[in-house]
């Protein structure tokens, strides 16, 4: 039998502005799991605890994206001069609370998820630039409109930096290559662990409020302009390099200017209950931001100190905004 998992993540910076090629974003880890289990079968057999049915790879709905991802790992085996044998495949971890979605990720996780768990029980060596990319191609083919920034996250499992590539090209190398022509291909895309010199409480809150994001990218697209770039851009990367030499008031600055930026580029972004998440942190040593698409679900926090943490966390419960996840990060100076 075979076991692995998957994590969440949250965006810090960068979104909106992420899926356009070329433009930057920071993405953090939540090691929130989903986990997959894989043996040996007779008949294909495919069940997540989404659902309360199984299902085996004749096509359906609800399983569709776990089933392309079977389809790619059958054409990557096929590359290898191996092939797609039977298998029961169980996915656990809904990545929700109450019932409703978090927003930490669900599609992205069981696209790697799935492909991770099928590259162990068939004993391919995936690096993780090879998963990164069965991961975009298999969303790609299902349409998926995403800047693929949470794919490279939930595949490095880390902080990470990430520049965006232009997938109206790689959509266009899906018809004219092959798999492994791809594979092989220079997408221009980057991602790079962020190595952070800073020391400091992350705490995500959750609004309970799930958003719909495919639906809020919609709505805010036509909102984007070269301005909202060029300025999300160039706060990204003072982030990163803020982040790197432990420069905590230039992260303030960053994380403000960013979520300000946000609540210009379209109203619907930071929801009344997000606006209450990010204000709390008034006169403390503390900043936070809406995550993600906005309209919902969750936003961030970096606090400087232990008093503040604890004053922030008060003040979230008031609102009735729930302490999701919480992490102290050390600079290198600390550890």
């Amino acid at each position: 039998m075979i076991k692995t998992t998957t994590c969440g993540k949250l965006y810090l910076a960068g979104e909106y502005a992420i899926l356009n090629p070329n433009q930057v974003a920071i993405i953090k880890d939540i090691p929130i799991y989903m986990t997959a289990q894989v043996t040996p079968s007779e008949h294909y057999s495919l069940s997540s605890d989404m659902f309360n049915y199984s299902v085996d790879l004749t096509d359906d709905a609800n399983y569709a994206l776990i089933q392309e991802s079977i389809k790619t790992m059958a054409n990557y085996l096929e590359l290898k001069g191996k092939v797609l044998t039977p298998f029961s495949l169980k996915i656990n971890g809904k990545m929700e609370k109450e019932g409703k979605k978090i927003g930490i990720g669900s599609s992205g996780s069981v696209t790697v998820l799935t492909l991770k768990a099928l590259a162990l029980f068939y004993q391919l060596h995936l690096t993780k630039e090879e998963l990164f990319k069965l991961a975009v191609y298999t969303l790609l083919k299902k349409g998926d409109n995403g800047s693929m920034g949470d794919i490279a996250c939930i595949v490095y499992e880390s902080l990470i930096y990430y520049r965006s590539f232009d997938r109206q090209r790689v959509k266009k190398w899906l018809l004219e290559v092959t798999l492994e022509e791809l594979l092989e291909k220079d997408w221009g895309f980057t991602i790079k662990p962020v190595k952070t010199n800073l020391s400091f409480t992350f705490l995500v809150g959750w609004t309970r409020q799930p958003a719909i994001s495919s639906q809020m990218i919609k709505k805010v697209q036509a909102s984007i302009d070269n301005h909202f770039l060029s300025t999300s851009k160039k706060e990204v990367n003072h982030l990163y390099k803020a982040l790197e030499t432990g420069d905590k008031a230039k992260t303030k600055e960053s994380i403000s200017l960013l979520s300000q930026l946000l609540e210009t580029l379209h109203p619907s972004i930071y929801s009344p209950k997000l606006k209450k998440l990010k204000n709390a942190t008034h006169q403390l040593d503390a900043v936070a931001k809406s995550s993600g698409a906005g309209g919902g679900d969750s936003g961030i926090a970096l606090v400087f100190d232990e008093e503040s943490t604890l004053e922030l966390i008060k003040r979230w419960q008031k609102e009735n905004i729930t302490v999701l996840y919480q992490e102290k990060m050390r600079g290198f100076h600390d550890k």
